[in-house]
């Protein structure tokens, strides 16, 4: 071999540790993951939705990435609490929260960690970030609503269903992300000439309770607010609603694709495709705080004609020209 010939052949070998080294990170990065009901399928739409954007911006898990996930199971204060320090101990690179009780849980247990958070409810009100252009601190993410959405949830109601007068307000008084809707709700309730009812259950037996007492009296419709408890109860909530014969707007399509009567919110899978866009960002040396928190791009409206029939409700022809679907 000409000694040209052997010179080449050390400087390619040379170089090849340092073109392994540059595919591969030199350690594994860890996510924490921080959800809610393990069994639920929307929830493992939602992690199956994360998994596959991130792998598709290079992390393969086993490979360059390992992703933890815990799950709440209920939603329970006092388990998302535990599930939040048992998570944090484990000292991930970045974490993944799923609703703002879950991301509040979180940021009390670290400030120093890295936190994206999806599907939360005004994080400046709820003391997550101190403005969505500027986060700071460790944590950022995408939220979900507007306060100003109350409005549009009570005329979709009205709209649907013109007899209702009443409207029951249901929601999980654990989370104080909700507060910030009444004042909405207040505003256009009395813009309809409607009365509010605020409708507050922490458990499966609450929320049967609530709606029981709701549906006393006559000429009644819910509202459905937004959380993952009641995103978890949503079987029983459209059971209850169906066999009250209770018109019944939800935030989220997984409602209605379960056989509510309509839903209006973004798509929660979408923003978890999201994500990952943040993630990779943070574990390539992207500080949380520097992120803007990001809003949802579009809001869709679904009706389900076939629940609409069993409450004998005609869902007027204006309301289903503007739905992005409609459940035959």
């Amino acid at each position: 071999m000409r000694r040209r010939d052997f010179i080449t052949l050390l400087g390619g070998a040379a170089a090849w540790p340092l073109a392994a080294r540059a595919q591969h990170p030199e350690r594994m990065r860890k996510i924490g993951v921080l959800m809610g009901v393990a069994n639920d399928s929307e929830g493992q739409a939602r992690i199956a939705a994360f998994q596959q954007a991130l792998q598709a911006l290079g992390w393969t898990e086993g490979e360059n990435v390992q992703v933890d996930i815990r799950w709440t199971e209920g939603n329970v204060a006092e388990r998302i609490r535990a599930s939040a320090a048992e998570l944090v101990n484990m000292a991930p690179d970045v974490i993944l929260a799923n609703g703002t009780p879950v991301s509040v849980a979180l940021q009390l247990q670290t400030n120093t960690i890295p936190i994206v958070f999806v599907a939360v409810t005004d994080p400046v009100g709820s003391g997550l970030v101190p403005s969505l252009a500027r986060p700071g601190g460790n944590i950022t993410g995408f939220t979900v609503f507007e306060y100003g959405m109350a409005g549009k949830w009570i005329e979709i109601v009205k709209e649907a269903a013109p007899r209702v007068i009443r409207i029951g307000l249901l929601h999980n008084p654990s989370n104080p992300a909700v507060a910030g809707f009444f004042p909405e709700f207040r505003t256009a309730a009395q813009s309809l000439a409607m009365q509010l009812t605020v409708l507050g259950a922490r458990d499966a037996a609450e929320i049967e309770r609530e709606v029981d007492a709701f549906v006393q009296r006559p000429n009644g419709g819910l509202i459905v607010l937004p959380d993952p408890f009641t995103s978890a109860h949503r079987e029983l909530i459209i059971k209850l609603a169906a066999r009250r014969r209770v018109p019944t707007v939800y935030p989220f399509n997984l409602f209605a694709k379960a056989g509510g009567l309509i839903s209006y919110g973004p798509d929660i899978v979408n923003l978890f495709q999201r994500a990952p866009s943040y993630v990779d960002r943070i574990l390539k040396g992207k500080r949380a705080g520097d992120l803007p928190v990001e809003q949802p791009t579009k809001y869709e409206l679904i009706i389900n004609l076939k629940t609409a029939k069993t409450l004998g409700l005609e869902v007027p022809p204006t309301l289903l020209a503007r739905a992005d679907e409609v459940i035959e």
